[in-house]
């Protein structure tokens, strides 16, 4: 494995301590037991756990919260999330706080995502912010693949540096990768790279000069137009700033987008955003979980 400098680890006179880049890999799989929705497999290698299943809403609804110890991620670490949901089963997977992603020390770290949705199953990828750290260089991953009549509500924030320590996103490079098939057949596709202190980071065309930005996407059944006009017209009126939001519906996928200066304003967006989608996609209230108020 590669060998790098961790940044906050210091060696005081003697240095830098030197570690190995970290390889990481969490397989969970969900399952319909008789209507209570089970989590039958949780293997893992590597720091990254799943705590143990919760039942906060109703035994057909199986929450997990996906933990990575270390608190952190470095240059050169890889990261390898699979998540399956069988037929039936409804999964709800968060994470207990914000991901952070340090100085990448001339190494890439890669994440990939990766998530299939039987038919008939829903599942809700909802992970809580990611902060980069200035000089962060990542690969980010996702790909979800949905039988027929499966459902999917997934999303993030992006940080891009600490804007509450001062920190600005100067250099480094984030790439990220987004792909979405039922049955084989390619639904949504979108990708992303953004150079520290580039022309991207200021242009309308990507974050206008804004350092967070928020994505919800949904896929399932098409929603009535009305309830299109009511996302938008409620993130406008929660960001006061109507170029700051926007709503899309493209058959059965729909896209809400958030930009500006504030995670916890990306937080609030995003959840109201879900707690409109929720109902109407699967059925369910919108009950934020109480990780997210931790």
């Amino acid at each position: 494995m590669n060998q790098i400098v961790d940044p906050f680890i210091l060696g005081g006179s003697a240095g830098p301590v030197i570690k190995a880049a970290c390889q990481a890999r969490l397989t969970l799989g969900f399952v319909d037991d008789a209507g209570t929705t089970r989590l039958v497999e949780r293997s893992h290698f590597g720091p990254l756990r799943v705590q143990k299943p919760l039942y906060p809403e109703a035994p057909s609804i199986c929450h997990a919260i996906v933990v990575h110890p270390p608190g952190g991620v470095v240059g050169g670490d890889e990261l390898h999330i699979k998540t399956s949901v069988a037929s039936g089963a409804h999964a709800f997977v968060t994470t207990p706080g914000a991901a952070k992603w340090y100085k990448a020390n001339g190494h890439v770290s890669h994440q990939l995502i990766e998530l299939d949705i039987a038919a008939q199953a829903s599942l809700e990828w909802l992970p809580q912010e990611t902060i980069f750290f200035d000089a962060a260089h990542v690969r980010l991953q996702n790909r979800i693949n949905l039988g027929k009549d499966a459902s999917y509500i997934g999303a993030d924030i992006l940080c891009f540096g600490r804007t509450a320590s001062g920190e600005s996103f100067h250099t480094g490079k984030i790439t990220q990768t987004s792909e979405i098939r039922r049955e084989g057949k390619l639904l949504w596709f979108e990708q992303g790279s953004i150079a520290g202190g580039s022309s991207s980071m200021h242009s309308p065309l990507a974050l206008a000069g804004n350092t967070v930005s928020a994505s919800l996407i949904a896929v399932g059944k098409q929603l009535p137009a009305s309830l299109i006009q009511r996302l938008r017209e409620e993130a406008i009126a929660l960001t006061g700033d109507p170029h700051a939001v926007g709503v899309t519906q493209m058959k059965t996928v729909i896209v809400a987008r958030y930009m500006g200066h504030s995670s916890e304003m990306a937080r609030q967006w995003l959840t109201r955003m879900w707690q409109i989608v929720r109902p109407e996609l699967l059925g369910r209230e919108g009950v934020v979980p109480r990780i997210w108020n931790t």
